[in-house]
């Protein structure tokens, strides 16, 4: 494998360049340590940041898994004739 294919592959997988993964990724990070940092003061002082944290997860995970397209991963010799054999 190509160190060119170890950059792109992943992102190619999710229909989107590096930079777009980049971006999308780095955004997640962003959000995830909000959520962190939030759930952490309440932690301290329960009358904050009460619905923060579940209200960012659920946003992300509303773009990562139900809003992204992604693309057939091939299948292998042996999970073809297993996916046949189903039939």
């Amino acid at each position: 494998m190509t160190i060119q294919k170890l950059f792109t592959d992943h992102p190619a997988s999710v229909n989107e360049s590096y930079v777009e993964h980049m971006e999308m990724s780095g955004s997640f990070a962003f959000w995830l340590f909000i959520a962190g940092f939030c759930a952490a003061v309440h932690a301290i002082f329960p009358f904050l940041f009460e619905k923060t944290g579940s209200r960012i997860i659920t946003r992300l995970h509303g773009r990562m898994v139900t809003g992204r397209v992604t693309k057939p991963m091939p299948m292998s010799p042996a999970h073809q004739a297993l996916d046949s054999a189903a039939l």
